[in-house]
């Protein structure tokens, strides 16, 4: 099932999509969705991001400025950069080159702590598509990631939530940039699964519904321009599209 967060005349409402049309929910989150009677056409449908997370944990495979093996990194980025499909991706200027970066985005479901290989996925809503915009040349001046990665719109998400994805861990990237492929990969080509994220971040930190983990990006990285226009597809997902500007 795919849930959406829309843009409608009495605000933004979560809707589910069923047969060619966006059925309005009460709550995404619960274990059973209860349906309002409004419902958005599908081709009406303004997306926003699909959820407002309180959290948002990007993860690192790479040993960077280290002297010892980690073989996940975790950093937040902040819930201010959030950005909903077609939305403006504001670059910074003049600091070095803006990277985009297609990756895999776990939307939790229910509260997380201490996961286990045998539980971490059963507490995963579903996944989406995120763009973790990156200043790159300034992660060498700041290993704590903030710089790079603060700026306005700075991490797209959505177009939706997709609930049924067969295997996170088998799911195709492709980046677009003005209609031209610039790079192909997958959640394949990550060091670590989902599963291993998960396990990992809430043996430190709980979290919550609608928290978000960006899984990393498996080479899908590619710098950007103003007036470039940016897809992201994942395969069972869909696709995300931004402007830089």
């Amino acid at each position: 099932m795919r849930i959406a967060r829309l843009k409608t005349p009495a605000g933004a409402r979560h809707a589910a999509l069923r047969d060619g049309r966006w059925d309005h929910i009460e709550d995404p989150f619960a274990e059973r969705l209860t349906f309002t009677g409004a419902s958005t056409p599908q081709e009406d449908a303004v997306f926003l991001a699909p959820v407002q997370p309180s959290v948002i944990i990007g993860i690192g495979h790479n040993l960077g400025n280290n002297s010892h093996v980690l073989p996940i990194q975790a950093w937040h980025k902040s819930v201010h950069t959030v950005a909903g499909p077609g939305d403006d991706i504001a670059a910074v200027r003049g600091v070095g080159t803006v990277n985009i970066e297609g990756e895999l985005a776990a939307v939790i479901g229910k509260r997380a702590d201490k996961l286990t290989a045998e539980n971490a996925l059963d507490h995963v809503l579903g996944y989406s598509v995120v763009n973790d915009v990156t200043n790159v040349d300034q992660n060498q001046i700041d290993e704590k990631l903030f710089q790079g990665k603060s700026g306005t719109n700075y991490t797209p998400l959505g177009p939706w939530i997709e609930t049924e994805l067969a295997d996170p861990d088998n799911v195709s990237t492709e980046v677009t940039v003005n209609g031209e492929v610039k790079a192909t990969s997958g959640s394949f080509n990550l060091p670590s699964s989902v599963t291993e994220c998960l396990v990992y971040v809430t043996q430190w930190l709980t979290l919550e519904p609608g928290d978000v983990i960006m899984t990393g990006a498996p080479g899908t990285f590619v710098a950007v321009q103003p007036g470039d226009r940016v897809d992201i597809t994942l395969g069972g997902i869909g696709t995300l599209s931004n402007t830089v500007v």
